[in-house]
């Protein structure tokens, strides 16, 4: 019987143990587990909405880059308008004052011409005079001779 007894107090044992593993032992291991196993998906989920917002940020980047290469072209090609715009509008402000100058130098020409012509006028009375006073050689009234010179100025 020492056989029986010993298996059947072993298998006593054996139940309070499995019994005792169970109550106190088991719960806080699968508590545990169960918490390490939640840690770990959660760190998997984590790493892989990590990985997705990576990507749409490289996506964002890219994105942005394409379009700020675009907003460059697009103030580049303003830039190149505007400065067309300033070259011919100062070639024409150019043109305008060039214009006016050769204008302003024609009305100068113009006087200078009218002044060397009146001035010539006043030569050849003078001329005149002195050659008519010498082939008569007599005294010529100056007032009566100004005033025959004049008209002949004026029909010149």
């Amino acid at each position: 019987m020492d056989i029986n007894a010993t298996l059947i107090g072993q298998s006593l044992v054996f139940i309070l143990l499995i019994w005792f593993t169970m109550r106190f032992v088991w719960p806080p291991l699968t508590r545990a587990m169960a918490e390490r196993q939640k840690t770990i998906a959660d760190g998997l989920a984590a790493a892989e909405r990590g990985k997705r917002e990576l990507e749409l940020a490289e996506k964002r980047a890219l994105e942005m880059l394409k379009k700020a290469k675009a907003d460059a072209q697009e103030i580049i090609g303003l830039a190149e308008k505007r400065a067309a715009e300033v070259t011919d509008e100062a070639k024409g402000a150019a043109r305008v004052e060039a214009e006016r100058i050769v204008h302003a130098a024609r009305g100068d020409i113009e006087q200078e011409t009218n002044r060397a012509r009146e001035m010539l006028r006043e030569r050849l009375a003078e001329l005149a005079v002195a050659g008519a006073a010498r082939i008569l050689e007599k005294e010529i009234d100056p007032k009566a001779h100004a005033r025959l010179l004049e008209a002949v100025v004026k029909q010149l």
